[in-house]
């Protein structure tokens, strides 16, 4: 590639002008955050102190003003949740077909997202669809076309006050044209080759060549070296065993590629080659440039400097710098997905091996290399896993230092943080999400919440404040996903500490070979599948609702972004990997299903700066841990053992006074790694010290581990009955936050409506329930509540993905005046209007309400009307079809009268139709209205995102995954028009426009499906 010379700034995008752009949450254009929020991130790597620890409540990965938090009353942050800043909306994925994109459809597409409530887009050049047809030469990333896309991205995004984000190169992983496979920048793989040699004979000829042929573009390899090891026994699985004591080191009699040499026994031997070459691996679904793009090694400094060299000379003009500093976000990783036929390498491996595990990694070779994932020979159980552990130690180690340190202090010099999804190979993920800006996780990756909670573990203990998630992507589920589902997903991960959502996808509207409605980078996927989902935007009849999903989305995660994230119980882990599925002893399965929280860590962040015991919890002023448990190791073997770092870590906090619970027999472990016999006793010794602590308990099943908490006083912040309600809990000041959902572990499990009683414990022993809702931005008083125990019992009921935000602060934090608490009561809600309490019933008759003191207060709801079903509807359908090009729609209105709900599947004029249908229904209410305080609209099932109008009014949005509505006293006596208006996927229309690819997929039940009832209330003044 060819630098790009300097632009020049147009005068309506200088910082000024851009400074007083309209657009919601304008954003400030002096840099990231606040100010402090990199500064605080950065000082992790040498030394820095938590914000938490420090008292500033500042942190890394923060958004504007995070400091101001709820436990200043409401005030700015009432106005704040309710119209939460662009920082905290959700994002898109924002596919280009590399440089073939338009500046003015740039700009129009940026403006869509933040007309839609969204904040942000991150460019990624991805297209598996196998329909494409692209100019690599011409339009490739970082091409000349591509800058004048991502300047118009820039531009604009300024002006409207959201970000953009940028992939570190095209796809994925990091990748650069600027390498060849055989560069020292370039990945590279280990590959081996095998002769075996039996029965005394003799071996002459050539070195044995690698199993695996190069890939192509790699040219040249080295012989690292050559091994003659004896076989112990025949493979099973494929693996060999081998003795470790016979290895010969061959390598200094290799003559012109050639070897001669005659084992000492005559068993079965093998000869094993070991040749360093270049991986040849590209970017996913490449090619992306001219000349083509390869990985580079992210496990050398080589490998990190191709990329940043590349931005610094080609991307990043001094046009682009200047608006980086204004919309610019992140710079973004995706997975490392280093993938090699052969084992993953990097030059200085050996070097650093030995510098940082003090023995030499050469004879043990033969059980380190692999062929397609797999391992091909074993020594000893205990000798392989600890040389293997080793390995992996000392990659993260390069991979942490070489790569994710050096590319986020190159991306604060430029005014931008780094997000990674620091997760692929077995390496520290939760070291990582310690030193992130904001590590990100994914929902079609992870396997069930626990995967969420251990990247909470690093970014917690560290003081960062955001999770963020690669949200929603489904196998198969182009064109198909529904908002119901994808609400399900992200509500349940929000309970599993994510709190930021980069939406997969929102995909540039045309390219070449696309077919309607648009160019969709996986969509079809590789010529044939339906793909992933989805392709986002006005091209889907759900956008018109979007505001509404953005909104709810946003408030959710300014609430979830606010204070510090408590949690009961911290396990300790041996090793920090995610996107396991492998969850805690007991807690996963048990203790979350009643309320307690727990999260994960290693020993690198256990020994991070401030992280110390006060008052029998660990970080009080952070995650305030209030145990920690420690098992076996469940990344290896079960076995008992633990780093002699960490038992003695575990061994301060215990006599510092924090509870431990030791999990399993560790009356004789060992040291993590090939530590040697020294290192082993060392461990030993430690753990036998900590187990006299009387802090400390050891149990011998996680059956036991609810005991051993309550013999060491620890008890859960939040508790209920068991049931699939999953909570978290944040603190700011003397006021708590609490996010409870009716969430799934994992996205296959299948879960019910809750009604039940969450027990909540305040931080302020005065402090009484609010509730925000966080899809109308209102704050309210609970008016019914319990007091038990040292907690607050509140109701809650929720349907399967539902969530509702409780505040536990002081009388008068939302501005109400005095107000009474109702304990019990025989209607069927209370309600608080200033002082008063408010009795409402869908019942006439007399009605109490029980205080706090015991008093009684009593009040009747008069006559009522009965409900009313209403079935008659004339649904006006807007057909969206392909037009002249692959992204016009045309939207003929399809009209049809029903008796009674059906969904368009079963409608003949609509059953392949998909859009937007307008539901009208008018009714008559007879003069007993009157009576009524208000209604309640149940549209019974509706597919799939809806909004309600009542007499030309529009009723606030009551969620897409609760179809009750209501409807206050919009209704009147005498002629009503509802108006019910339902978005659907695009899935039934593209099974007949593309058949080949989207025939597969049934119909889809779209529409209002009901049963619809109108259902009156009565109120009452309680005296």
């Amino acid at each position: 590639m060819t630098a790009t010379p300097p632009r020049p700034l147009p005068h309506d995008n200088d910082r000024s002008a851009a400074a007083d752009a309209p657009g919601i949450g304008r954003r400030r254009l002096l840099g990231i955050g606040a100010g402090t929020a990199l500064a605080a991130g950065s000082a992790l790597a040498w030394g820095g102190a938590p914000a938490w620890a420090s008292g500033s409540g500042a942190a890394s990965g923060t958004a504007p003003d995070a400091t101001v938090g709820f436990g200043a009353g409401t005030g700015r942050w009432r106005a704040r949740f309710t119209s939460p800043e662009a920082a905290y909306a959700p994002k898109f994925r924002w596919w280009w077909p590399n440089g073939q994109v338009d500046p003015g459809e740039i700009a129009k597409e940026v403006d869509a997202v933040a007309d839609a409530g969204c904040g942000g887009l991150e460019v990624s050049d991805v297209h598996h669809s196998g329909l494409l047809t692209l100019d690599v030469a011409g339009h490739g990333w970082g091409s000349e076309p591509w800058l004048a896309g991502l300047d118009a991205a820039l531009t604009q995004a300024v002006r409207r006050g959201i970000t953009i984000d940028l992939t570190m190169g095209p796809s994925w992983p990091a990748a650069t044209p600027t390498i060849t496979p055989d560069s020292d920048a370039a990945s590279c793989e280990l590959a081996h080759g095998v002769a075996t040699v039996s029965g005394g004979s003799a071996y002459s000829g050539p070195v044995p060549a690698s199993s695996f042929a190069p890939s192509s573009g790699v040219t040249r390899q080295s012989l690292l070296a050559v091994h003659g090891v004896r076989a112990t026994g025949a493979a099973v699985k494929g693996i060999t065993p081998l003795d470790a004591s016979s290895l010969v080191d061959l390598t200094s009699t290799v003559s012109g590629g050639q070897l001669t040499w005659t084992p000492p026994t005559a068993d079965t031997w093998v000869l094993v080659s070991y040749w360093l070459r270049g991986s040849g691996q590209q970017p996913e679904a490449g090619p992306f440039t001219t000349p083509t793009a390869y990985v580079v090694d992210h496990f050398s400094a080589a490998g990190t400097k191709a990329v940043t060299d590349l931005w610094d000379s080609t991307i990043l003009t001094p046009r682009i710098r200047r608006l980086l500093r204004g919309a610019g976000g992140a710079f973004f990783e995706d997975s490392l997905e280093i993938e090699t036929s052969s084992t993953v390498w990097t030059p200085a491996l050996v070097a650093e091996f030995r510098a940082r595990k003090g023995y030499d990694v050469m004879p043990w070779l033969p059980i380190l290399v692999q062929l397609k994932g797999k391992y091909q020979f074993t020594y000893d159980a205990a000798t392989t896993s600890g040389v293997r552990d080793d390995l992996n130690a000392v990659l993260s180690d390069l991979y942490r230092e070489n790569h994710l340190l050096t590319l986020r202090s190159w991306a604060h010099d430029l005014g931008m943080e780094l997000r990674v999804q620091p997760y692929g190979l077995q390496t520290d993920s939760i070291d990582y999400a310690a030193l992130l800006d904001i590590p990100e996780s994914e929902s079609l990756g992870f396997k069930n919440l626990d995967d969420y909670r251990v990247l909470c573990g690093g970014r917690d203990l560290a003081g960062h404040t955001k999770l963020s998630c690669e949200s929603i992507a489904y196998a198969n589920g182009a064109y198909s996903t529904t908002w119901h589902k994808a609400l399900q997903t992200i509500g349940s991960f929000y309970a599993g500490g994510v709190n930021q959502t980069v939406v997969h996808g929102f995909a540039y509207a045309d390219a070449p070979g696309a077919t309607w409605p648009g160019f969709a980078a996986f969509s079809p996927y590789n010529q044939t599948g339906i793909g992933y989902s989805d392709a986002w935007g006005p091209r889907q009849p759900t956008w018109g609702h979007m505001p509404d999903i953005a909104g709810y989305m946003a408030r959710t995660q300014f609430a979830l972004q606010t204070g510090v994230q408590r949690y009961d119980l911290l396990f300790y882990r041996q090793k920090g990997y995610t996107a396991t599925g492998i969850g805690a002893p007991w807690s996963t399965n048990s203790g979350i299903p009643t309320g307690w929280t727990h999260s994960f860590a290693s020993d690198a962040v256990l020994t991070l700066p401030g992280v110390a015991v006060d008052k029998g919890r660990l970080a009080p002023a952070g995650p305030s841990f209030g145990a920690l448990i420690l098992g076996p190791d469940q990344f290896g073997g079960n076995i008992c053992q633990i780093s002699s770092q960490g038992a003695g870590v575990l061994l301060r906090f215990a006599r510092d006074g924090l509870p431990v619970v030791l999990l399993g027999d560790w009356s004789a472990p060992v040291s993590t790694g090939k530590a040697g016999a020294a290192e082993d006793a060392r461990v030993a010794a430690a753990v036998a010290q900590l187990l006299k602590e009387p802090t400390v308990v050891q149990v011998a099943d996680q059956s036991q581990i609810p005991a051993a908490l309550a013999q060491l006083g620890v008890r859960e912040a939040v508790r209920y009955d068991t049931s699939s309600l999953m909570n978290v809990h944040r603190v700011d000041g003397a006021v708590d936050l609490f996010y409870l959902a009716n969430a799934r572990h994992a996205e296959n499990r299948v879960i019910s409506r809750i009604d039940q009683t969450a027990w909540l414990t305040p931080v302020d022993a005065s402090a009484v329930p609010y509730r925000l809702d966080a899809w109308t931005g209102e704050i309210s008083r609970i008016a019914q509540f319990t007091r038990q125990d040292g907690r607050i019992g509140v109701r809650v009921a929720l349907d399967p993905g539902e969530s509702t935000l409780v505040v536990l602060a002081a009388p008068g934090w939302a501005g109400e005046p005095g107000a009474a608490q109702v304990t019990a009561t025989d209607a069927d809600s209370v309600r608080l209007d200033g002082p008063a309490v408010v009795l409402r019933s869908a019942t006439a008759g007399a009605y109490s309400a029980t205080l706090a003191d015991g008093s009684v207060l009593r009040g009747d709801v008069g006559a009522l009307p009965d409900p009313i079903a209403l079935d008659r509807w004339t649904l006006a359908a807007e057909d969206w079809q392909p037009g002249a090009s692959a992204t016009e729609t045309l939207k003929p209105v399809v009209t049809v009268q029903l008796d009674g709900l059906l969904p368009w599947s079963q409608l003949p004029q609509l059953q392949d139709s998909s859009g937007v249908g307008r539901y009208t229904a008018t009714v008559d209410l007879p003069d007993g209205w009157r009576g009524a305080a208000g209604a309640v609209l149940d549209l019974g099932s509706v597919s799939d995102t809806f909004r309600v109008r009542v007499n030309g009014h529009r009723v606030p949005p009551a969620g897409v995954l609760s179809t009750t509505v209501d409807l206050g006293s919009l209704l009147r006596p005498g002629r009503n028009v509802i108006e019910v208006e339902v978005a659907t996927t695009l899935i039934n229309r593209l099974r007949t426009v593309t058949p080949s690819i989207y025939g597969i997929a049934a119909r889809q039940a779209y529409g209002l499906l009901g049963p619809v009832r109108l259902t009156p209330y009565g109120e009452a003044r309680a005296r």
